[in-house]
């Protein structure tokens, strides 16, 4: 599919063959006290592709079982050095958290994806981008990737040692929230601009959700322009799941 063929504000998906990937670690950088960014590197990114800010990779970290997959947003993708980052959080115990804590320059890994990308053009009058800490690196991306011209509301909801310098083209407005609580008062407390918009949540499952009716049942957002996704569930392991059928 081609520019051409994609009408101005159409959201469209797109599939991507899958393969796996045998990666090295290049360089490890800490972020905050809870984040860690690892950039991978191999010869097998060379036909690497991941066309939406909001894409998941299989990271498949090695346990006494063999091995367990968790999903990860692609955070910056250089084809020319065949350089992948991904970023991780420490909160917690678990393969994933575990891994990243030791983890140096050197070390392999095994990376698959993504499977597809769901594309949301630039040429929306404004975003609303709403989250937690995992939401952090698909927020960050997006972010780079506006124009200058767009407008972007972000409400996120993340520790306050946690929080990054987020730089965008766009016009931003942004607030850090201390809870799940306030994110939630906050995202109750927007005033819509004038326009066509596009809604973007991720957090935890109920979070994601309750977002999600609070901008299309109580402030009338078009259920067409929003996509909303738990990235984790309290309880559950390797939860993620896609809450755009839900009223």
């Amino acid at each position: 599919m081609t520019s051409e063929t994609i009408a101005p504000r159409q959201v469209h998906r797109v599939r991507h063959e899958i393969k796996r990937r045998e990666l090295q670690v290049a360089r490890v950088e800490t972020l905050s006290p809870q984040m860690r960014r690892v950039v991978f590197h191999g010869e097998a990114l060379a036909d690497f592709v991941s066309a939406s800010y909001d894409d998941h990779v299989k990271v498949f970290f090695p346990t006494a079982d063999g091995a367990v997959a968790r999903d990860y947003t692609p955070r910056r993708y250089d084809p020319a050095a065949r350089e992948l980052a991904v970023d991780f959080a420490l909160h917690g115990d678990g393969p994933a958290a575990d891994w990243a804590r030791q983890v140096r320059p050197g070390q392999p890994l095994t990376v698959a994806g993504p499977r597809g990308s769901f594309v949301v053009p630039l040429d929306f009058d404004w975003y609303v981008l709403v989250g937690d800490e995992t939401a952090l690196p698909a927020v960050a991306r997006r972010l780079e990737e506006l124009p200058a011209g767009s407008r972007a509301i972000v409400r996120l909801h993340v520790a306050p040692a946690d929080r990054q310098a987020l730089s965008s083209a766009a016009t931003l407005d942004l607030q850090w929230l201390d809870s799940d609580e306030s994110l939630l008062d906050a995202v109750r407390a927007l005033q819509l601009p004038a326009g066509h918009g596009y809604a973007w949540c991720a957090a935890e499952a109920g979070v994601a959700a309750s977002a999600r009716r609070i901008l299309v049942d109580e402030k009338g957002h078009d259920r067409k322009a929003i996509r909303a996704a738990a990235y984790w569930k309290r309880g559950a392991i390797a939860h993620h799941e896609n809450l755009e059928d839900q009223g």
